[in-house]
């Protein structure tokens, strides 16, 4: 199993980090062994100082596919779900000033959290889903899948042609406006459609 990751792909997230806008999907790599464990707390590393939360919608892929059409790309996928990117921001903004990849920042043990899953069919619009993450009972991130610069089908669809998609990939879609720092005994909390997914405590 995989994780495929989308970056920059809310034009408000972009503007908040000083981003440039891209004219293509940003794409990157968490390892498997990036998942948080079900029930298990977040341990903040010993070699940052600033993880941010990231909540994204997250995408299951149910069978194998290769240089998928975008008009196809519904079939590969049954289950929709909602997670957290954390980065490691110090050490991912030190990598970018000297244009190196950003695997230390994203793809540390735990640095993926993924949330429960619920069936496609359960919603009307994929591309009109609500989602919001709170920290310690007060909303800090607000999306709406509408906002996507590229939305879930084009995203395979361009994802597939660069890396085959295996049964149990998960795409982790992108992050809206309103990262921010974790601390110590924060308690985050994040809801699809006003269903809760996951929470986690902040070690």
């Amino acid at each position: 199993m995989k994780i495929i990751c989308i970056g920059r792909n809310y034009a408000d997230h972009i503007k908040e980090l000083n981003n440039e806008r891209p004219t293509d999907p940003v794409v990157f790599i968490k390892p498997d062994s990036s998942v948080l464990p079900k029930e298990q707390d977040f341990y903040i590393p010993e070699f940052t100082k600033d993880v941010h939360y990231e909540v994204e919608v997250l995408v299951k892929i149910k069978k194998v596919g290769k240089h998928i059409e975008e008009k196809f790309a519904h079939k590969y996928y049954d289950e929709v779900g909602l997670g957290i990117d954390f980065t490691a921001r110090d050490v991912q903004s030190a990598l970018k000033e000297k244009g190196l990849p950003w695997e230390k920042a994203k793809g540390f043990d735990g640095a993926a959290v993924v949330g429960n899953w619920l069936p496609k069919s359960n919603f009307k619009d994929l591309n009109n889903l609500q989602f919001t993450l709170s920290k310690n009972g007060t909303i800090v991130q607000e999306g709406n899948t509408s906002l996507m610069l590229w939305k879930i089908d084009e995203i395979i669809a361009y994802v597939s042609k660069y890396f085959m998609l295996k049964k149990g990939d998960i795409i982790f879609t992108g992050t809206p406006a309103g990262v921010g720092k974790i601390e110590t005994n924060d308690y985050l909390s994040g809801r699809l459609e006003n269903e809760e997914l996951f929470t986690v405590k902040i070690r």
